[in-house]
Order: structure tokens, then sequence, then C-alpha cells
């Protein structure tokens, strides 16, 4: 074959994205991040795109934040916008789920490509520093005396956070349709509302919490672990008698109409960047558990991670 053919050759494979990850040139990734800055799919995934880079895969990462509707909002513009496009990646979790399920959006993951789970963490319960309460059993007290007097604040409705509450409130004998949850679009509203003393008790990821935690601008009062957590000064509910156990994980997706041989090159690239040093400081940096798995193995996750979701909901009375 000529030189100039087998170079036209070359990158039009290239283009297609089946070349091994030696062969391509390091990609140009756009990354969807279905939340407003300062959260949890913020975080990790500014924290992804960092690792891509130090990892050499990504020449370059653009992030686009758009929240609301416990990601459905950023989902619909990821899956319309982003067909076919092997550089496209989008940020999601257990929350995710969650908003589905009660939700019902127009669109749906399974019109996405998974690629990855990429981290865990259990949530915390915090309360502002000044608040009257000091312990998750006086919060309790006052649930059963007055459920609607206890604002929970967290992420949007379907999240971990919510349904750990209302789990919590089914355990200690109150009816979860009752409580009084405030959704928020995004971990920066949440960290807001806590610190500014408009919702009772705050719920997130550890992550999400650990500086102001550590500054004394929040007390953690429970975590929903089966064990306690590394760093955390916090009892876990089931040690406080409240059998709540539920974790949280975030993970990423490719878009709609990608070849397999791009899945699988995408997955690569984030394998690799979970081996970066950039993401071995930035699993420090939040409290983050590696959780990586990938593929079919990950879609299975996720297909049973709905049916679980949707069984605790339902006990749950939130549905």
């Amino acid at each position: 074959m000529r030189r100039d053919a087998f170079l036209k050759s070359l990158a039009a494979l290239a283009a297609a994205g089946v070349l091994p990850m030696p062969a391509r040139a390091a990609a140009n990734i756009k990354m969807m991040l279905p939340a407003n800055p300062g959260g949890g799919w913020d975080t990790t995934g500014r924290a992804l795109g960092k690792a891509l880079q130090d990892a050499g895969v990504a020449a370059s990462v653009s992030y686009d934040n758009k929240g609301g509707a416990a990601g459905a909002i950023g989902l619909a513009q990821f899956v319309n916008g982003s067909k076919g496009d092997p550089n496209a990646l989008m940020t999601m979790g257990a929350v995710m789920l969650g908003g589905i399920i009660t939700g019902k959006p127009p669109v749906s993951l399974s019109q996405a490509t998974p690629l990855a789970r990429i981290t865990s963490e259990y949530n915390v319960f915090v309360l502002p520093a000044e608040s009257k309460f000091k312990t998750m059993k006086e919060v309790v007290e006052q649930l059963k005396k007055d459920p609607g007097s206890v604002k929970w604040g967290g992420g949007s409705r379907g999240s971990t956070e919510h349904i750990a509450a209302a789990m919590l409130a089914r355990e200690v004998g109150v009816d979860p349709a009752k409580i009084n949850y405030v959704a928020f679009r995004g971990g920066g509203e949440a960290v807001a509302a806590i610190l500014g003393g408009n919702v009772t008790v705050g719920g997130s990821g550890y992550s999400e919490f650990a500086e102001y935690i550590t500054t004394g601008k929040m007390k953690a009062i429970a975590v929903t672990s089966p064990t306690r957590v590394k760093n955390l000064d916090a009892p876990t509910l089931k040690e406080l008698g409240i059998n709540v156990v539920i974790g949280n994980w975030r993970g990423v997706y490719g878009a709609a109409g990608i070849t397999a041989e791009q899945r699988k090159t995408l997955i690569e690239m984030i394998v690799k960047a979970t081996k970066s040093k950039a993401w071995a400081e930035a699993l420090e940096k939040n409290g983050w558990t590696p959780a990586l798995l990938t593929g079919a193995e990950f879609e299975k996750f996720v297909d049973d991670e709905f049916a679980s979701l949707r069984a605790v909901m339902a006990k749950s009375g939130m549905l």
C-alpha cells in the first residue's frame, strides 16, 4: 500500500475510534455534568477529567453543567445532543436512578451507553453548627413529636439521602409520607441552606461536607454505612438502633449510538485514568472508595440497582 493511502486508512480508523490506544492521539473529551457546580457529580467529573489528562489519554476536557430533576435535564441534553460522539462522557450515579424512578422523565439511561462505575461512598447527616440539636437521637425525638418540623435538606427527590430519610422515618415509627424533605438542584445550594440554618438536617455524600465538618461549620451526627467511616467522628444509624444502610455510587456513561469498539476505547481510557496519580489524590481528598466496574458488568449492576431502589422506595412509602 502506498504511504499516502496507508495514512488515509489510519486516519479513517482513528476517526472511527477503532485503533488501539497507543496508535491514537489523545482525545478532546466533552464532559456532561448533570448537576449545578459544587455537587458530587460536578466534583467527580472534574476529577475524572483531570485524571484522564494526567494519564495522557485526553488532550483536553471541557465541562458542561446542566442541573435539575435529579440529572434528567442533563441526561436529556446528553442523549439528544451527543449521539454517536465517541468523545462525549457523562457523570451519573445512584441519585439519577432514584430521580428516574420518581420523576419518570421522557429520557432514560438505556438511551446512553454504560461505561463504568468509578466510586462509592455513604451518606452523612449533618447539623448546622448553631443548631439547637446536638445528636441524631434528639432529631429523631423531634421527628416523632412533629414530623413536619424537621426539615431534611439534600439532593433532588429520589436521591440516596432522600431515601435514607424516608427509611429512617419508617424505622422509628413515623409515616415516611410526612417527612419534610427539601430538595436542592446541586450540592452548592444544599450546603448554603445548611450553613444558613434553612434546613434542620442536611444529607449528602461525605465528600461534599468534609471541609465544613473539619472546620466545625457542620456537625456530623450519623452515617448510612454498615461500619464507621474512617476520619469521621459520627455513629452509624445501625449503632443508634436504626436499621438503615444505604450507599451512594458514581459512574460514567458514553453517548448513544457509539460502536462497540468506541465503547471499549472509552472504558480503557477510564481504567487508565483511575490508575493515575491525579485520581489517587482525588480519592484521598474526597474520601471516595474506589469501586471500578466496567462494561457489561456495570450495565447489569445498574439494572439490579434500579430494581433494588424501586423495592426500597416502595417499602419506605415514596412511590
